[in-house]
């Protein structure tokens, strides 16, 4: 039986889960997680009450560039930069990006970079971290309350990190991130304005929480909502979905059918749209003073053939392109 058991696991683990996939599972909480997260929503109430009473101005603009600064680390850092290589970054970009990544609080890079390409390898099965198979709980901040599902684990010793492992950058976050994230998330947030501004320390830290808290659920907002609501302009057979209005508060992350079909696109999204899409503005700006480069992207010509042949018949904007061939016929007659 041995033979037959060996060659079993060895076709067991070249196999591709098929989505949806959610098998029935036990779930086993971890309950330091959920501790955490429960501490950090109520500190970030009382952060937010404190924002509208206590807290001078600097504090709340300090914060908010906190916020804005960590979340364009995660949306062209973790994700277009280092999880789908859509660009390349010189030296200096990297630093800043790591730096800015680790104030967000959302794990290490290589942390993160495993669970996204897992998701996209085996979305909405049991391999994928955030399965929105599971329901929209469990895809947005449910996952990170329980122990990964054993196929995550599997799966995940499979995933190529080579391009990531020796980056000196990532390697020094990762052996030192205990350190880092304890400074750059928590402590300098708090004492920066105690220190410039003469603000409580009570009110620093519990208002820093509220960036903290909102620059998460951005994040899992597009694990959640970006699978369950919106158009599928790209490729109606799959999950992921766009959404406007998610744009508007992931710095343009909520293109998501578009992305699931051009990871490659650093722009993740067509063109036409990206006055809404920051973080595309916001590499640009880095290639246009050299410190990013090799911005790739997927053409017209290949958006719009496989839009024809597999979209749901909606354009970039989420209207029906029917409705939009006449909007165009009115500014534009023949």
């Amino acid at each position: 039986m041995a033979p037959y058991s060996e060659e079993y696991e060895i076709l067991k683990e070249n196999t591709k889960p098929v989505s949806p996939q959610a098998a029935p599972r036990e779930y086993t909480v971890v309950y330091s997680v959920v501790l955490i997260f429960v501490y950090w929503h109520i500190g970030a109430l009382y952060g937010l009450y404190l924002g509208f009473t206590s807290a001078k101005w600097a504090t709340i603009i300090f914060n908010y560039l906190i916020y804005v600064s960590g979340g364009f680390a995660i949306t062209a850092g973790s994700h277009r930069l280092w999880s789908h290589r859509a660009f390349k970054a010189k030296l200096p970009l990297q630093i800043l990006l790591m730096l800015l990544q680790t104030m967000s609080c959302q794990k290490s890079v290589l942390n993160w970079v495993r669970d996204h390409r897992l998701h996209h390898m085996y979305c909405d099965t049991d391999a994928d971290p955030y399965n929105s198979t599971r329901g929209i709980f469990y895809s947005h901040i449910g996952w990170l309350m329980v122990k990964k599902h054993p196929e995550v684990i599997r799966k995940g010793r499979t995933i190529d990190m080579s391009d990531l492992e020796n980056n000196p950058v990532l390697k020094f976050q990762k052996k030192f991130y205990p350190i880092l994230v304890t400074l750059m998330a928590f402590i300098l947030p708090a004492l920066i304005p105690v220190i410039f501004w003469q603000e409580s320390l009570n009110i620093a830290h519990h208002v820093s929480l509220v960036h903290l808290v909102v620059g998460s659920h951005m994040t899992f907002a597009i694990n959640s909502i970006a699978h369950a609501f919106g158009s599928k302009p790209c490729d109606k057979t799959i999950s992921p979905t766009q959404s406007i209005s998610l744009s508007l508060v992931t710095f343009g992350e909520g293109y998501h059918n578009y992305h699931h079909v051009f990871p490659f696109d650093y722009r993740v999204a067509e063109l036409g749209n990206n006055y809404l899409n920051l973080t595309t503005n916001f590499i640009d700006f880095f290639a246009w003073i050299g410190w990013a480069y090799d911005l790739k992207y997927a053409s017209p010509d290949m958006v719009a053939k496989r839009a024809k042949r597999t979209g749901d018949g909606t354009d970039l904007w989420g209207r029906a392109i029917e409705h939009a061939d006449i909007q165009a016929k009115r500014v534009h007659p023949s």
